[in-house]
């Protein structure tokens, strides 16, 4: 487990083990030392989970977030399989070479199109 530190926007102090974080920042931490805005109270807690778009900031140790950008380089490296990449525009799709979707289909369709000479 990694000891972080959490300064919400009501400016309350979380300090505890991080257990989880999701996408949008929701932490769950364990064995929690939680301090109020004004520095005066604390409360120990066994575990608090934070919302989070209360974070104002949050600090975590270096090693943590070096680990972090190591992970992610070898995922990016390990899910390269080389090549132009899968399904995208252009090329002989569905309808043939060359072919959009929208206005201008053929010749002949819709308001004002070109005919076949």
């Amino acid at each position: 487990m990694v000891s972080c530190r959490q300064k919400l926007k009501n400016g309350e102090t979380y300090n505890g083990h991080l257990e989880k974080c999701d996408n949008f920042m929701n932490i769950t931490l364990r064995e929690v030392i939680q301090t109020d805005s004004d520095g005066d109270r604390f409360w120990r807690l066994s575990e608090a989970y934070i919302r989070g778009n209360t974070i104002k900031y949050l600090r975590i140790p270096d090693a943590v977030i070096d680990k972090v950008k190591e992970d992610m380089t070898k995922s990016r490296n390990s899910n390269n399989r080389g090549g132009r990449g899968g399904r995208g525009r252009g090329g002989a799709g569905r309808g043939g070479p060359g072919t959009g979707r929208g206005r201008g289909r053929g010749y002949g369709s819709g308001r004002g199109g070109h005919t076949m000479d």
